[in-house]
């Protein structure tokens, strides 16, 4: 049996080109095959091989280019034929972007895999929109939660009342859809209609844009200005910071 090339599960990061990784730079000059997702940035993409064969598998809201289970076959059979096929994964892999099942599913068949991190949207995001995840006085405690359940699929929904008091700082991942029952949940759990949310667009790159308010005011923001994902929420405290500490804003490369 011919023996398989090796697939890394590489990060591409948020957006922002100076914010990935030599590792996965360097992964991307000297690869043969690319599978790629919907929220790379172009210029990251540019870094690929040329020589290389490029293939999106990006999912959108409303549009799948292929299935999970079409994506985990694929890198199996690129991995076949090729030395270095690269999966490269918006944001962070293991960070709701499936690296670990399709880590499992590529070591179930005996394929070599190894995960280069990433910058994850839902730190680099409010980052750069001036919005410190932590603070001595405001926030001690962050969560991470995903807006875009599937539930009774393959885990229970989110538990809301646990969230709501798990920690000062809430980051939601994929939620701008789910917005009206997540705030729903969030005040039925006991969160003040008045706390802070902010919403951030396109986080770290050149179209970055925020919308702010509060759990009682955002659902009629979001339909008023029609902000639309991919976006991440963050909650709490923390997003009081924006108006001084966004005055300075980092670069885009």
């Amino acid at each position: 049996m011919q023996p398989f090339g090796k697939v890394y599960l590489v990060g591409a990061g948020p957006g922002d080109p100076g914010l990935f990784t030599l590792k996965g730079k360097t992964l991307l000059e000297c690869a043969d095959v690319v599978v790629y997702d919907a929220l790379v940035s172009p210029q990251i993409l540019a870094m690929i091989n040329p020589q290389a064969e490029q293939i999106d598998a990006g999912k959108r809201r409303g549009r799948h280019s292929m299935l999970q289970g079409d994506i985990t076959t694929l890198l199996i059979e690129k991995a076949a034929g090729h030395a270095i096929v690269v999966r490269l994964k918006g944001g962070d892999p293991f960070m709701f972007g499936r690296g670990g099942e399709e880590m499992e599913d590529l070591l179930q068949a005996g394929v070599p895999v190894e995960v280069v991190p990433g910058i994850t949207s839902g730190i680099a995001a409010p980052a750069y929109a001036g919005i410190p995840l932590t603070h001595r006085a405001y926030s001690s405690s962050v969560t991470f939660v995903t807006g875009h359940e599937s539930v009774g699929k393959y885990r229970p929904a989110v538990n809301w009342q646990a969230i709501a008091h798990g920690s000062e700082t809430i980051v939601i991942y994929m939620g701008v859809h789910n917005m009206p029952y997540i705030v729903s949940q969030l005040q039925q759990a006991g969160l003040s209609p008045e706390t802070p949310i902010a919403l951030i667009r396109w986080g770290t790159r050149s179209e970055q844009e925020e919308l702010r308010g509060t759990l009682a005011t955002i659902v009629q923001q979001i339909e008023e200005t029609r902000f639309e994902a991919p976006a991440i929420a963050v909650i709490g405290a923390v997003v009081n910071l924006h108006d001084t500490l966004s005055t300075c804003r980092p670069l885009v490369m």
